[in-house]
């Protein structure tokens, strides 16, 4: 494994946190992940960079080597990807907008609402599962917008130079085959899908981990999850080799149901951010509206999902939707919206 700058960010939010626990909630990890990926760099250097005890962590003679020369790399390369970013937009006009996004019904509706209010502007897209690329790509100039989801309470990606607002907060829905036992059910327990093979989209966040632990708590360990593309993941549902994991968004399909899990045990954020340097910026307020817009006619196509909304009421209600909301991220740091729901992640039995 070659070291790279992520890994420097890694070592330094671990000697800045003073332990893998607070380092992997400021990383958006599971600790498990963490003190895996630590391991693996820690093979990379030679030797050990933190001495671990029961106060946390504390670096080696070599820690305090390789964290000497990171806190001069990473905020030249930072300064680097800034000048950059500036230089290539200083003489450019927003003629387009450049989006990039995860596989989700969002990223269509809002080039198709961009598209309507500002017909004569060419909007581009570009799609990962990767959200730490996306983030990345807008870091570097290359995209305009993110838009991007995040497990619970999670960071998003590239905080100190990004500006992130949120669209909206869903609770994760699970897929059933029609013909499944549980399919009429209004609300379903996770414990009572304990015997089920499970299928999801893969990411780079922390989904998998809140999904094992939510498990957990329910007082099961999943048998089989099969990671793989959306269209894979309904076919297994359809016909009846798994349950699915999805956004509440996900538009009615043939052979299959959509259902709530109760106690909402897993939430989604959908996020969009942009760099705040860059003429784009000024699209941003614009653009934000855009997909709350999009995200609302997402969910108006979902009966489950409108039903839900019915019985647990609409967070969207809690804030102004012509007002952008707070920011955090590059702009600094600031809480979401006040809100009575969702719970966050320690709230959860």
């Amino acid at each position: 494994m070659d070291l790279e700058l992520r890994h420097l960010k890694t070592i330094r939010t671990i000697a800045d946190a003073g332990s893998l626990t607070k380092a992997a909630a400021r990383l958006g990890l599971a600790q498990p992940a963490l003190s895996a990926q630590l391991k693996r760099i820690e093979r990379t250097l030679g030797g050990r960079l933190f001495e671990r005890g029961r106060f946390g962590v504390r670096p080696t003679a070599l820690g305090e080597f390789v964290l000497e020369r990171a806190r001069v790399v990473l905020p030249a390369i930072s300064e680097l990807q800034q000048e950059a970013v500036r230089f290539t937009s200083a003489g450019r006009a927003v003629t387009g907008l450049r989006l990039g996004g995860t596989h989700g019904p969002l990223l269509g509706g809002l080039v198709d609402r961009l598209a309507t209010v500002r017909p004569g502007v060419p909007v581009t897209t570009f799609t990962t599962w990767s959200e730490r690329e996306i983030a990345a790509s807008v870091t570097a100039g290359r995209l305009d917008f993110a838009l991007i989801g995040a497990c619970g309470e999670s960071p998003a990606p590239e905080p100190e130079r990004l500006s992130w607002r949120e669209v909206a907060v869903d609770p994760v829905f699970v897929m059933l085959a029609e013909s499944h036992p549980l399919a009429g059910k209004r609300e379903i327990g996770l414990a009572e899908l304990a015997a089920e093979a499970w299928a999801d989209v893969p990411g780079d966040g922390c989904f998998a981990d809140c999904f094992t632990l939510a498990c957990a708590r329910a007082g099961f360990t999943p048998t089989r999850v099969y990671e793989t593309d959306t269209a894979s993941c309904i076919h297994l549902v359809q016909v009846g080799r798994a349950a699915g994991l999805c956004r509440a968004t996900l538009p009615p399909t043939p052979g299959m149901v959509t259902r709530p899990l109760a106690g909402t045990p897993l939430t989604w954020r959908h996020l969009v951010g942009w760099h705040p340097g860059t003429p784009a910026a000024d699209s941003a307020a614009e653009v934000v509206a855009q997909a709350r817009a999009a995200h609302a006619d997402a969910a108006a196509r979902s009966d489950s999902y409108t039903q839900w909304l019915a019985d647990h009421g609409d967070p969207a209600d809690h804030r102004d939707a012509a007002d952008p909301g707070p920011p955090w991220g590059a702009e600094g740091r600031a809480a979401a919206p006040g809100r009575p729901w969702p719970p966050r992640a320690t709230d959860y039995p």
